[in-house]
């Protein structure tokens, strides 16, 4: 599972020109399910995010998860993320989990961001969406969990 975080003070995601989803403070998850992902590489995917010390403290140091700064999640689905650009100028995807799995892996992880923490929107899986944001720092960190 990769996913591509940005720490952002505001965030929102449209369809068709109509806002789904958007966050002031927090995180925008740009998520993709790999082939071969498990529900619990979700799993530990999610509880890496929500401990990850990248909001500042007092001090200015990245010291604070989201969940210490009371911080929104708005995880986007993003299969772009498994390009293979290696054979080529045309972006293979092969990596990618197939649509019915990395479907079913986002919702998963949705459902579980959800149960646990107060602040989640999203995206719509497989959707022609339009991504808007304010990188607060910048901050953008990738993470890539393997079995």
């Amino acid at each position: 599972m990769f996913v591509v975080l940005q720490r952002v003070q505001q965030a929102s995601v449209s369809v068709e020109r109509q806002t789904i989803g958007e966050i002031n403070l927090g995180l925008l998850i740009l998520l993709c399910a790999e082939r071969g992902d498990t529900d619990a590489l979700a799993e530990k995917m999610l509880a890496k995010i929500l401990k990850l010390r990248i909001f500042s403290d007092e001090a200015g140091k990245m010291n604070r998860s989201v969940q210490d700064v009371g911080g929104g999640l708005l995880i986007v689905s993003q299969f772009t993320l498994a390009a293979d650009v290696s054979g080529g100028n045309r972006p293979s995807f092969t990596q990618a989990a197939p649509p019915d799995e990395g479907r079913r892996l986002y919702e998963l992880f949705v459902e579980k961001a959800r149960a646990v923490h107060p602040i989640v929107q999203t995206g719509q899986f497989a959707a022609d969406m339009k991504v808007s944001l304010i990188n607060d720092g910048p901050v953008t960190i990738p993470i890539r969990i393997t079995a």
